[in-house]
């Protein structure tokens, strides 16, 4: 029998097995804050559910990382290490075969050519294993896989990476919607956290690059709802009145 096809069969019998306990229980489809993903299920207290204290701090170094990854349908090992020189769009989704989880690889996949024309890479992880992953790879997007991707899915079964980047709730087992941009030097430079029901934006994360892109070379600040060629600000007193003169008349 082919390794893909041994991979995918022991993949789905884990997932018959673990699928009704956690996945398929009303738990998994609660949000952090105590919402509900599906407007049908009743309420429920989440009171307990704790996020772990994050090693992830804004304009210091990222939280060292490595792992075993699924890369272009085989297993690599991945390091953050790997990315330095270049911008890395790191992001947490909760699980595999899930619901908004597809729907966000897929998006950052289908422009990954986007972020690799402003020298940055995408590499989304989950507590999933990566036999799982694969198998999530060769199921087909019309029945919630995600097909051939174009990012590497990294694994973090022992949540060592989820608990240093602050992300993972010990109460259900797996992360929020944590995305995390490190610049080419290593340095943490923005974090963005969902909640569970709702998935990140593509354009937003690479307005944000594009921005943080800009200011280490220019040295200027990028005002509220900056895009590529629109003005910027000189960050000193006296300078900074030529933006707001003219953008108030």
């Amino acid at each position: 029998m082919p390794l893909v096809n041994q991979v995918n069969k022991f993949a789905f019998l884990c997932l018959v097995v673990t699928l009704p306990s956690f996945i398929l229980s009303e738990e998994a489809c609660y949000s952090y804050a105590g919402g509900h993903v599906y407007p049908h299920e009743t309420s429920k207290s989440t009171t307990g559910q704790n996020l772990v204290t994050s090693k992830a701090q804004i304009s210091k170094p990222a939280p060292d990382w490595e792992g075993t990854a699924v890369v272009n349908g085989e297993f690599k090992e991945l390091k953050l290490k790997d990315f330095r020189g270049k911008y890395l769009v790191f992001f947490f989704y909760p699980l595999d075969f899930t619901f908004v989880c597809p729907t966000e690889i897929i998006a950052f996949s289908d422009r990954l050519k986007e972020f690799q024309a402003l020298n940055t890479e995408v590499v989304a992880c989950s507590v999933d294993s990566p036999f799982t992953h694969l198998a999530w790879m060769n199921t087909p997007r019309k029945v919630g896989g995600l097909g051939p991707i174009n990012i590497p899915l990294l694994s973090d079964l022992s949540h060592k990476i989820s608990k240093d980047y602050g992300v993972f709730l010990e109460d259900l087992g797996h992360t929020l919607r944590g995305l995390f941009i490190v610049d080419d030097k290593g340095i943490l430079r923005q974090i963005t956290m969902n909640d569970l029901p709702v998935g990140r934006s593509v354009d937003e994360t690479l307005r944000l690059i594009q921005a943080f892109q800009y200011t280490d070379k220019h040295g200027e600040v990028c005002p509220a709802n900056w895009k590529p060629g629109a003005d910027t600000i000189i960050p000193n007193p006296e300078d900074k009145l030529k933006y707001f003169s003219k953008v108030n008349k």
